[in-house]
């Protein structure tokens, strides 16, 4: 016999308390047993006592998952053979995904880059107007970021609808035809890539706003006396700003570069939402999606993670270095 659960209402109090008190119960013991050890021992073992269930749920939702999907990357479509290289050989020689890889390597190259550039000359220009303007430019240029990934893919998918006939209602269809040009399917244009460019620019109109935060806040602590002797050495407002405003924020330039470059790493919601993958358009993360819901295919689908944690894991590594050579500088 099943008890009925509760009603939805319910279910989030019900589900806060539950978490909430029983987190409370979970440490008030490990406090009595720590404090009833011999000596110095209580001490020493205090904070390891109080990070034991953290380390236990990172191990149980990040490191077990992890290990386990290296062990079903060398194996069968239903897990249960051990097929060694295999799904790896699979993978790197299938004409669709090396145009996958491809994709991922052009969002590589262009979108984190692109994100700082424009971010950079966001967060400039806008510290040269007034108080009242740089908030309000700001705010426009922020109010993506509000945004999901699927309801900002939604609303560039019918910028970039082409339907049949002459009804365009796709925003750059309906100002391409009003100059006098045809209409273009364009998220069918794969000449030059130009379909991957377009999705490109949803997630760089995505996140400019956030590199735009973080690179403001960044020009506004440079110190005005630098600015000021590099105007009176007779350095230009650019040559001020790209010699003496840049190598001073380069470490946030830096890790707001490496977070989208993470993000690209993953991109997933754009494309799907968009163009399902079609049209040359794929990259690694709906690839992924497709093999294992779609197909089926375990193995493969694993396989395919493996590498994506390989491609990010050395951008991991730079950005902790990155993080404590920064942290030791201050």
């Amino acid at each position: 016999m099943y008890l009925n659960p509760p009603p939805k209402l319910l279910q989030v109090p019900i589900g806060l308390i539950g978490g909430v008190g029983g987190a409370m119960l979970l440490f008030y013991f490990l406090n009595m047993l720590v404090e009833s050890l011999p000596g110095d021992w209580s001490r020493r073992i205090m904070p390891y006592a109080f990070l034991l269930p953290a380390f236990g749920l990172i191990g149980l939702l990040l490191i077990y998952p992890t290990i386990q999907t290296i062990v079903y990357s060398f194996a069968n479509s239903d897990s249960t053979a051990l097929v060694g290289l295999q799904n790896f050989r699979d993978v790197l020689s299938d004409p669709e995904m090396q145009t996958t890889l491809v994709n991922n390597l052009l969002w590589l190259a262009l979108v984190p880059a692109l994100t700082v550039l424009l971010g950079l000359a966001v967060a400039q220009l806008s510290d040269k107007l007034s108080p009242r303007w740089e908030k309000v430019s700001k705010s426009i240029i922020f109010l993506p970021m509000a945004i999901s990934f699927v309801g900002a893919a939604t609303i560039w998918r019918f910028v970039y609808a082409s339907p049949e006939g002459d009804n365009q209602i796709g925003l750059l269809n309906a100002i391409v035809t009003k100059l006098g040009f045809d209409d273009v399917a364009w998220l069918r244009f794969t000449d030059y890539n130009v379909n991957d460019m377009l999705l490109m620019v949803i997630l760089i109109w995505l996140q400019t706003g956030f590199a735009m935060v973080l690179l403001s806040a960044a020009i506004k602590s440079v110190p005005e006396e630098t600015l000021e002797a590099a105007r009176i050495d007779g350095a230009s407002e650019w040559q001020a700003f790209w010699q003496v405003v840049v190598p001073q924020i380069m470490g946030t330039v830096i890790t707001v570069f490496i977070t989208v470059l993470i993000l690209v790493l993953k991109v997933f919601d754009v494309v799907y939402v968009t163009t399902g993958g079609l049209y040359d358009t794929n990259v690694i993360g709906l690839r992924f999606f497709q093999e294992i819901f779609l197909n089926g295919e375990n193995g493969l689908a694993s396989a395919i993670v493996v590498i994506l944690m390989i491609a990010i894991l050395p951008v991991l590594v730079y950005q902790v270095r990155h993080f404590r050579a920064e942290e030791s500088g201050r």
